[in-house]
This record gives C-alpha cells, structure tokens and sequence, in this order.
C-alpha cells in the first residue's frame, strides 16, 4: 500500500504532461547566474554541464542527466559542521533549512560542485557522489544483485556447498557462502551434526535467531502438533512464510535430522524469476499483483497454541523508485477473504494471480532436493518458495528464522553489496 501511495506521490511531484512545474517565490537575494544560461565546464570525462532554475539545480553529469532540489543540496551538505564523517550522521537540523533557500552562487569543476549559500557556508560535493545518490542516479542502479534461476540455470551453475568448518571458522567460507545466497537466494552448509544444538550455532553465524509463535528453535514433526498443514505428511504446494506476518521473515533454516521412510523431497523455485517473466509477458499483470492489498491470516486453536495473526500487503512488493522487486508474499494457504479489492479490480487481479502461478508451477522451474542430516539449507523467504512432496515412515527437521538486517549486515562487512 506504501508502495501505491508513494508511487502517487512521485507522479504528483513531476506532475502531469505537458504541466509545468510550480515556481517557488523568488528569494530575497538573487542567484548569481541567468536562470537560463547554461554553465559548461572545460572539456572532461565523463562530460559535465549545468542550469539554474527557479528551486533547483539541473546536472548533467555523462549519461546521468540530474534534478537536485536546493533543499535537498543544502540538507546533504558534508562538511563538518553539517555531518559526522566518523560516526556517518547528520548533524544539520533539516528543519532549520529555509524551504525557500537559494544558493548565491554555483561553481563547478571537472570533478566538484561547490555551492556559496546566502549566509556563506560553502558545500561541495563530489560529482560522482552526486551521480550516485540522486534520484536520478539511484533508479538506474540495482538494490540487490541477483541471479533469476529456474532447475536448469541453478544446476549448471554447479553452486557448491560451503563445508561447515570451512563456514564456521574462516572469512573465506562465510563470504562464499553469504555470495551465494545473496545471488540465488539458496545455500547450503554441508557436514553439520544433525543435532538442533549444532544448527544452531550455524544459524548464528550470520544473523540473530528471530524467536516467533513457533519459538525459537524448532523441531518440526508430522504429529499435527501446530494447527498447520506442515504438522503432517501431506505434499505442500510452493509457498513463502509468515505471509501473515506485518514483515513476513526474511530468511528460513532447513535441517533434516531423521527421516525412516520415503518420499519428502524439498521443492524450491525461484519467485523473483517467474515474476519476471510475468513482467515481461504480461507487464499489467505483474503491475496489478505489485499494487493490490490483500488480506493474509493464521488462526490456530491447537492444544496451548493460540495465535490469530493478519497482515495486509500486495503479492509482489517493489522498490517504487526503480520498480525492483524485493520481496514475494505467496501463500495459497494463508491468504484470507479477498475483501480489499473492489468489484471492478478483483477478475483481472485473479486472472494476474493465474498468471504468476502458472509460471511459479512450471516444471523447468521446480528444483527439487533430498534434504538428508548434516546438510542444512538456508532460503531467503522473501524470493524462493519452498514446498515438498508427501512422504512416509518417521520425519523429523529442526530449523528457524533469522532477521534479514543481521543477515545482509554481516554480507556488506564482508563486502558485498546487500
């Protein structure tokens, strides 16, 4: 829904076609440049030139053509009085900023922007910095690189398993592994002791245990002990989980410790990647399923356990200022009653939602694994789906969830982008 609302709020802010922009009122002192004058600097690469309007500043900087608000350029000011280089904060009070504030003159070299404001302090910024950190900048960046994946791209990809102690005790090992993840969405740890203890510590090598209605740790067995088809040894369709949750959990530990019998393969599928293709077939559809609120609810009435959790939120969930996906709430089972969408939208949302289902059933894009004690899996529950086949005799997995702040801040000390 914030989504919707902020993506209005962009469009308002540009406007409409063929609409000009409101003008501010004209400050007390003047500029010192014709508003309409076009200042180029001497010849350089990547090529630099730059206009004055009324309330902002238009930089182009190589292919990067940028728009920075006068406000904008004074709240981000990097000197030390406006900003802790040390501790990375703003020290500036934006709210002293006058909404009206113009500089009273502009300089700019091969490499630098330098602003003179009316009460003389002088900002500067980097034209690379600024290339990056506008608007203008970010929409042309990904957040969060990713490799889309169906059974065949992961299997030729051969991504290997990070050895436990290899994972446990080395930098190297972790960072593989957190490489891994961060691009598929999927990893695996290799030679843990098939003990919940032992799991454990693995999970906290990358993050804090995020402890929910179903604890901390788990055990997870087929004796219906929790008001959830997972309790038993039924097949469960592809789905992400706690879609009920207002911030669904970011990532899921899967550790089989005993299975006497057969059947239960691990199904998993890459979400991000039939999302895309929905994007690129039918881009109305995926717009919708990326708009439209929905309902998702867990009543649950068994024994001790008593929980009725609801959270509101659309199918796809994207980034509004590049339109990039990050994160899939899908679960057939916890949807509740489709009462947020009105009459005029609801068929061509289920004819959307038929057609991101059909791609996610696609059996070219099903990965299917034997999860077997001391190989634990970990998935990020905001891209891959996870499901598995039925399955007999005893079955016994423990696992958990982790929070995905811990999880991406332990990958960027490492160096990644996360």
């Amino acid at each position: 829904m914030w989504c919707q609302r902020l993506a209005w709020l962009l469009r308002g802010c540009h406007g409409s076609p063929g609409r000009r922009w409101p003008q501010l009122p004209q400050a007390p002192r003047p500029i010192l440049a014709a508003p309409a004058r076009c200042q180029t600097t001497a010849p350089a690469s990547p090529p630099c030139a730059w206009q004055l309007h009324q309330d902002h500043l238009e930089l182009r900087y190589g292919s990067t053509v940028m728009r920075l608000d006068f406000v904008w350029l004074r709240d981000h000011c990097r000197s030390a009085s406006c900003y802790n280089a040390k501790t990375k904060q703003r020290s500036l009070d934006t709210a002293s900023v006058d909404l009206a504030i113009q500089p009273q003159a502009v300089r700019v070299d091969e490499t630098t922007l330098f602003l003179t404001w009316p009460d003389g302090h002088v900002t500067r910024y980097g034209l690379e910095w600024l290339a990056k950190n506008s608007y203008e900048g970010q929409k042309q960046q990904v957040m969060h690189p990713r490799i889309l994946w169906n059974a065949e791209i992961y299997q030729q990809a051969q991504v290997p398993s990070i050895d436990c102690r290899r994972f446990l005790e080395t930098h190297e090992g972790l960072k593989e592994f957190l490489q891994n993840f961060l691009w598929y969405g999927i990893a695996f740890v290799e030679n843990v002791p098939p003990t919940k203890e032992d799991t454990e510590i693995v999970a906290k090598r990358i993050s804090i245990i995020r402890e929910t209605i179903y604890g901390r740790m788990w055990y997870f067995t087929s004796d219906f002990s929790r008001g959830d088809t997972a309790y038993t040894k039924l097949a469960l369709d592809r789905h992400t989980d706690t879609t009920y949750f207002q911030e669904p959990c970011g990532i899921q530990v899967f550790h089989c410790l005993k299975h006497e019998g057969t059947g239960g393969r691990t199904l998993l599928v890459d979400g991000f990647h039939a999302a895309e293709q929905v994007r690129l077939q039918a881009p109305e559809h995926f717009e919708l399923l990326a708009k439209v609120p929905l309902k998702h609810e867990y009543v649950e009435n068994v024994g001790d356990c008593h929980n009725h959790m609801i959270a509101v939120g659309p199918v796809l969930n994207v980034y509004p200022w590049n339109n990039e996906l990050y994160l899939i709430r899908y679960n057939n089972y916890d949807r509740a009653v489709i009462n947020t969408v009105p009459h005029a939208v609801v068929r061509r949302w289920y004819h959307a939602h038929r057609a991101l289902t059909t791609e996610l059933r696609r059996p070219h894009n099903e990965l299917w694994v034997k999860l077997k004690p001391g190989k634990a899996l970990f998935v990020d529950n905001w891209r891959v789906l996870h499901g598995r086949e039925a399955f007999t005799g005893y079955r016994q997995l423990c696992g958990c969830y982790l929070t995905r702040d811990d999880v991406l801040n332990t990958a960027r000390l490492l160096g990644l982008q996360a």
